[in-house]
């Protein structure tokens, strides 16, 4: 079972994940388990403090190193008193959510599903004491290159794109195999009823029944949106040997808009 710990003074903030869509389905199946844990419970003044001013002067406040470290000492033991090598054990990774982290991707979240675990700090304030994340963290994500109150929205979108790779997570397993990133490039575009809306109709090949041509068009669209919206990937998965003859020969015919004509 993927256990996933998550360290937050804001606990009540991660019943999204547990009550509602996809991961709260799952999560009422038992195919994956969340511990939350405060680092209020492991300072003993009457304040519940957590944090403190910052040495050098500066705005905000830092997160105090010694309840973060007390709370994954508990972490670790938890987990370890656990049997089964799938609970992760006492050697689970410790992630830092962070501005400042390696970019969460899709090859993670396929990893992160795959694998027993992670403990993930979700820091508030100003930051976290460079002395905890020195000395206790393995290793910091981030889903994106900007700035949020805290870590739990990242942490319940990390936890969202693991938990829907879980086998039985979704209704249909295929699902997760067509979605963007999956292959490399970005998904194909979709449509459903009406077969005319607002004068434009569903592509023809899609009413075809012709399933062979159906992926080919929806291949070569998946291509189309990718070089346009981020050629990026385009080259990856040309390192990578995503791509076939087939699709080097379409994308040879496609000619993006040159930005230069701008009128």
């Amino acid at each position: 079972m993927l256990r996933i710990d998550v360290i937050t003074i804001f606990p009540e903030m991660l019943e999204a994940v547990t009550r509602f869509g996809i991961t709260g389905r799952a999560h009422d199946r038992g195919l994956w388990q969340l511990q939350a844990w405060n680092p209020r419970d492991f300072v003993t003044d009457a304040w519940r403090r957590v944090d403190d001013r910052p040495y050098g002067g500066g705005p905000g406040m830092v997160m105090l190193a010694q309840p973060l470290a007390d709370t994954l000492a508990a972490i670790h033991q938890d987990r370890q008193a656990l049997p089964g090598a799938n609970t992760g054990g006492a050697g689970a990774k410790v992630v830092a959510l962070s501005p400042q982290g390696r970019p969460f991707d899709d090859a993670v979240a396929r990893d992160l599903a795959a694998g027993g675990g992670v403990i993930l700090l979700a820091g508030r304030y100003e930051a976290v004491d460079q002395r905890l994340l020195d000395r206790h963290v393995d290793e910091e994500w981030a889903v994106g290159e900007f700035v949020v109150s805290g870590g739990e929205l990242p942490a319940m979108m990390i936890i969202d794109a693991a938990v829907r790779l879980l086998p039985g997570a979704l209704h249909d397993a295929g699902s997760a195999q067509q979605d963007s990133f999956a292959d490399g490039l970005l998904d194909c575009p979709h449509y459903t009823r009406p077969e005319v809306f607002e004068g434009v109709p569903v592509p023809e090949v899609l009413l075809s029944g012709h399933h062979a041509r159906i992926a080919v068009w929806r291949r070569q669209q998946a291509l189309r949106a990718t070089l346009r919206k981020r050629p990026d990937l385009i080259e990856h998965a040309r390192r990578s040997g995503l791509l076939g003859a087939a699709d080097e020969a379409f994308l040879q015919t496609e000619v993006l808009p040159d930005s230069s004509d701008s009128g």
